[in-house]
């Protein structure tokens, strides 16, 4: 046996399980998406048929080029669509298991809790959470170590975009107290 035949296998023991029920097809989200992005398509078209779409003295309205843009949207959407319904295979398909998707909203959620808690708490305070937070919670490492890493990485954003760049970030409550 040669060296390029030779395969190192790791098993993850977090990784979903095998047999787990199908959440959605690949139609279901093709479909899905498509008709967001056909909303999406007539939302930018009539707001831009409204601003202006034709020719004036001085050359196009304000909404020519991005009326124009919505129609190739709406009709690659509509492509989208006949494509979704008119394929056999990716019916049966599976998109996403049960297990799959448990993991993805396993990180959904913590960060999307993170947009909401940077209005109140302010960005380094949600930063030193999540962080902390996936690396316990998630990556299952010790607790010292995780608290220690969110605080040294918080630190360093700190230093670097407040101190040394003076770049305007979402302040909350600490940085309020300690006059930042």
């Amino acid at each position: 046996m040669s060296n390029t035949e030779i395969e190192i296998v790791v098993e993850d023991p977090t990784a979903p399980e095998a047999d787990s029920p199908d959440v959605a097809s690949i139609r279901v989200v093709d479909v899905a998406v498509s008709l967001l992005l056909l909303a999406l398509a007539a939302t930018l078209g009539f707001d831009n048929w409204r601003t202006g779409i034709a020719w004036d003295s001085t050359g196009p309205q304000a909404g020519y080029f991005p009326f124009y843009l919505s129609v190739i949207l709406a009709g690659a959407s509509l492509y989208g669509l006949v494509a979704a319904f008119l394929s056999r295979k990716e019916a049966a398909e599976s998109f996403v298991t049960r297990a799959q998707f448990r993991r993805v909203l396993l990180v959904f959620v913590p960060t999307l809790l993170f947009c909401l808690a940077t209005q109140f708490l302010g960005l380094y305070v949600a930063s030193f959470c999540l962080i902390a937070g996936f690396m316990r919670l998630v990556g299952r490492i010790a607790l010292w170590k995780s608290l220690l890493t969110a605080f040294v990485f918080t630190a360093i954003m700190f230093v670097t975009f407040d101190i040394a760049f003076d770049v305007i970030m979402p302040k909350g409550p600490l940085e309020a107290a300690l006059g930042r």
